[in-house]
């Protein structure tokens, strides 16, 4: 069975974030982690679920949003994005339609508008 995510320390996520902000593509592959599990597991917390799988490679993968679950190959329903455009959503410095059409974001399936569960972070 695979490792549950869990919520960083909240100040870790804010220094983390800051960082991440001033580096921008060139930001820490250790804050990104830590920011990307971060906001993996919150997202899993809010939208419980196993029927759409989030990608954030290489760092994480979580199965969400209530329907049908997902246990062999391939799920039926995934959404797919690089590190920075998933802290991006997760801040709300992106919106979900506009990563989506300049395609920062890989979505195939039903569920895998993750609009309603966005952002995740508010600044504070």
């Amino acid at each position: 069975m695979p490792a549950r995510l869990r919520l960083a320390d909240p100040t870790a996520v804010g220094e983390a974030l800051t960082r991440v902000a001033s580096a921008g593509a060139e930001a820490d592959r250790a804050d990104l982690r830590l920011l990307v599990k971060h906001f993996l597991a919150v997202l899993e917390s809010r939208a419980p679920g196993a029927s759409v799988e989030v990608r954030v490679p290489p760092y994480a993968a979580v199965q969400v949003i209530p329907g049908v679950r997902h246990t062999r190959g391939t799920p039926p329903a995934v959404v797919e994005m690089d590190a920075l455009t998933w802290v991006d959503l997760a801040g709300g410095q992106l919106q979900w339609a506009d990563a989506v059409e300049v395609g920062r974001v890989s979505a195939s399936g039903e569920r895998t508008d993750l609009t309603p569960y966005l952002p995740l972070h508010q600044p504070g």
